[in-house]
């Protein structure tokens, strides 16, 4: 099974809408480990609202906590560890499995082991999402070599909001990745949107 990895060089980057770009374009599973903030509302169910093809799974998550804060702090408030060991897959039958990290890398599961520790666990290969802000640069070259130095199979990096060339360019130059595309600010995210963006992702297939 071919397992794809949604990480972000922060929050609110766009980790769900490439997500589920990638979910429809490869006609892939799609999983959430850890979901915090389910108190207000879930990256599954936004999954479920913009992916349409018939083929593709939403698996339940692995932990999900009411709380919109780290994962370690949402866990704690509510009387549970966060267990990388009890993070297993979802069974499936399809060939791609789309996995959607929570925050960035070094965000906190638990007072030893961070968002990258899982991703190694489960030896995916990454897609890592930028969106272009002031400060962007810094967060995108740390979160490169946090992968690069734990040995992670990156697959390439998604562009996200409006362009900015100087800023993409000194990323694409420094970090010698693959750019697997990009996705327009868009005033209106729907299930037409996530298709037609899809269609130019299908060739990672």
């Amino acid at each position: 099974m071919r397992k794809i990895f949604i990480t972000g060089i922060g929050t609110d980057v766009g980790k769900t809408v490439v997500s589920s770009v990638l979910v429809e374009a490869l006609k892939a599973d799609y999983w959430k480990p850890v979901q915090t903030g389910s108190f207000f509302s879930t990256d599954t169910a936004k999954v479920q609202k913009w992916v349409t093809n018939s083929n593709s799974k939403c698996h339940p998550e692995g932990y999900l906590l009411k709380q919109y804060m780290s994962p370690h702090a949402a866990a704690e408030l509510e009387g549970i560890d966060i267990d990388l060991n009890q993070l297993n897959m979802p069974a499936t039958d399809n060939g791609t499995l789309i996995m959607e990290g929570a925050g960035g890398l070094m965000v906190p599961l638990n007072r030893k082991e961070f968002m990258v520790d899982l991703i190694k666990k489960f030896d995916a290969e990454v897609v890592l999402v930028i969106q272009n802000y002031l400060g962007s640069i810094n967060h995108s070259l740390l979160s490169i070599d946090v992968l690069k130095g734990r040995g992670v199979n990156i697959l390439g990096i998604v562009f996200n909001g409006a362009p900015h060339q100087l800023s993409e360019e000194i990323i694409v130059d420094y970090s010698g990745l693959k750019v697997l595309g990009r996705i327009n600010k868009e005033k209106d995210l729907n299930a037409e949107v996530i298709s037609r963006y899809a269609k130019e992702f299908e060739y990672l297939k």
